[in-house]
């Protein structure tokens, strides 16, 4: 699902979404799934120049951030990449933040030829999956980088 379009920084002016530091990107991703967590390692890794800032859908500011968007936190496809004010949210998000963390990632970028629909419909088939993968609590014993960089 993609989210709303809305003018950049507007989440500032809801009072949903609590206040935080926008200068990072920010992920928004379920903290209950075993690939997101695992996503979120590897974003801790890779993000050399400390960039990336990760929140769970759970929390205050992801509901609030997801809410202001148009997407639900309990839906899986919602997933939200936060950039200069601006959000995008599914496989777009992915192909966006990944080539830019790890080269190894490039390829991700030859999805963008596909139709909209298309990459929406392949990012819902692994989102309403993903508890095949497992579950696990993104925050319960991250490591000191990643706890370094959950948003509250």
């Amino acid at each position: 699902m993609r989210p709303k379009t809305r003018l950049p920084h507007s989440y500032r002016a809801d009072p949903a979404v609590p206040d935080f530091d926008d200068r990072y990107t920010v992920v928004v991703m379920d903290g209950d799934c075993a690939i997101c967590s695992a996503t979120a390692r590897r974003i801790a890794r890779l993000d050399r120049a400390d960039r990336i800032r990760i929140c769970t859908a759970q929390s205050p500011l992801g509901q609030g951030l997801l809410g202001h968007f148009g997407l639900n936190p309990d839906d899986p496809d919602s997933w939200l990449l936060l950039e200069n004010g601006e959000a995008r949210g599914s496989l777009d998000a992915m192909i966006a933040l990944f080539p830019r963390l790890h080269r190894g990632f490039s390829p991700l970028k030859l999805l963008r030829v596909l139709p909209i629909g298309a990459q929406d419909w392949l990012y819902a088939r692994i989102a309403r999956n993903r508890y095949h993968f497992g579950k696990t609590d993104l925050c319960a014993m991250p490591d000191p980088e990643l706890q370094r960089r959950l948003l509250p």
